[in-house]
């Protein structure tokens, strides 16, 4: 049966003291609030990192050529390097190389792209069928390139979501209303540069940059430029440690050296970008970020669970006449107790949920202004809290505030009622 008497006497004292409750309130829900921000926010910047991998295999290198830094068996330093079609062979035949992709970036008028009144400027790169394994993408219409393609030197490409839209809808306005009706571009033709490509295929990917790209098969864009010429070369690894990374990034290094005349310590001539290794990096740093939210967080919780535990002190203090009272009228030493600790599961409980309401509506407020506006921010993406998680640090807080209150009760019970009675 529920003591209303005993609710209204808490209740009573809480509005009582206003200012105090208020500042002891404020504490935890502070600590409480700012453990939900801190997730929020942690989780965002992790999703977008995540997301940014999803995009990529985590086992990959990319590997470009610069001028030499170092003379080399004759040679001077200064020269500028180029690799060809010869190299990804040479790297292809290593042992944990799963795949390899020539990659080669049009420039100039080259990357200017016609259909129909409309001339626009996007990237454009011709590639290997094996790009599609060291970057992933999502085709929403068509396919990716094949090999098919390649041996017969056709003019096809795919394009980004990014070209779709300013193509065929101009724009995300959609102002266009015949071009909207197009929503499977394959089999459409634009003219890239000079020459006309056949669409095979549409895709989206994460970044904005990546969708407003358009990929050709190499052999075909090599042959009509007239040359076996590569910007650089993108290449997946099997399943391998960092520390294997870091060997086969050695040997990958040695055997194009070779193959180029270029010293193999020359890291200016040969770059070498470790996928494997930012891979490391980011769980590291998400690690050092998750721990340092956390640190901060149940710093706050702590902060308030102390301000609770004196506040009850100075609470018991306070009512010591009230106190002796009670005990010289008959009230056990279970009633006294019961009577601290309710006040001080009642202060952090109520405050401790609201602040997570408040972090809550917060953090999804955001994320909803987000997607109703469709802003997206490449280093913050979808930030989200695990309710379950933060409801079990209010748990512990509230056990904690519990606990604070304990030693104030236990204390209470230990006052003397004729001592009481007479300060």
């Amino acid at each position: 049966m529920i003591d209303i008497d005993k609710w209204r006497e808490i209740f009573d004292s809480l509005f009582r003291h206003k200012l105090r409750t208020v500042l002891t309130a404020f504490s935890v829900w502070w600590g409480i609030f700012m453990l939900t921000i801190l997730l929020g926010a942690g989780n965002g910047l992790f999703n977008s990192a995540t997301r940014n991998f999803e995009d990529e295999a985590i086992n990959s290198f990319w590997i470009w050529t610069n001028k030499t830094s170092i003379p080399y068996k004759g040679l001077p330093a200064g020269r500028y390097i180029q690799m060809k079609n010869d190299e990804r062979t040479v790297v292809e035949n290593h042992p944990k190389v799963k795949h390899a992709s020539s990659v080669r970036w049009l420039n100039g008028s080259q990357n200017r792209v016609s259909y129909q009144n409309k001339t626009l400027d996007y990237r454009v790169v011709s590639v290997h069928p094996d790009y599609n394994q060291v970057e992933y993408f999502k085709m929403d219409y068509g396919r990716w390139i094949n090999e098919q393609d390649q041996v017969d030197r056709r003019k096809i490409c795919v394009i980004g979501n990014e070209v779709y839209e300013g193509i065929f809808k101009n724009g995300k306005r959609g102002k266009d209303k015949e071009a909207a009706d197009i929503t499977d571009p394959s089999g459409h033709h634009i003219r890239i540069g000079e020459i006309d490509y056949k669409i095979v295929g549409k895709f989206t990917k994460n970044s904005r940059s990546q969708n407003e790209r358009i990929y050709i098969p190499i052999f075909t864009e090599q042959r009509i430029a007239g040359t076996d010429r590569i910007s650089n070369l993108a290449i997946e690894l099997d399943e391998v440690s960092l520390a294997e990374s870091e060997v086969v990034e050695k040997q990958v290094r040695a055997a194009i050296a070779e193959q180029l005349r270029v010293d193999p310590e020359d890291e200016q001539a040969i770059g070498i970008h470790n996928g494997v290794q930012d891979f490391q990096n980011f769980k590291t740093v998400m690690t050092l970020i998750q721990t340092f939210i956390w640190f901060v967080g149940i710093g706050s919780i702590i902060a308030g669970v102390i301000g609770v535990s004196n506040i009850m002190l100075i609470l018991v203090k306070e009512r010591t006449r009230e106190i002796g009272v009670r005990k010289a009228l008959g009230a056990t030493p279970r009633s006294i107790i019961s009577m601290i600790l309710t006040e001080a599961l009642v202060l952090t409980g109520l405050a401790g949920y609201l602040g997570l309401a408040c972090g809550l509506i917060i953090i999804y407020g955001i994320q909803s202004v987000m997607e109703a506006n469709d802003v997206e921010l490449e280093f913050f993406y979808n930030p989200e809290v695990n309710v379950y998680t933060v409801f079990a640090a209010l748990i512990i807080l509230v056990l904690s505030g519990l606990l604070a209150g304990l030693i104030p009760a236990l204390q209470a019970v230990r006052i003397n009622p004729v001592q009481a009675m007479k300060g």
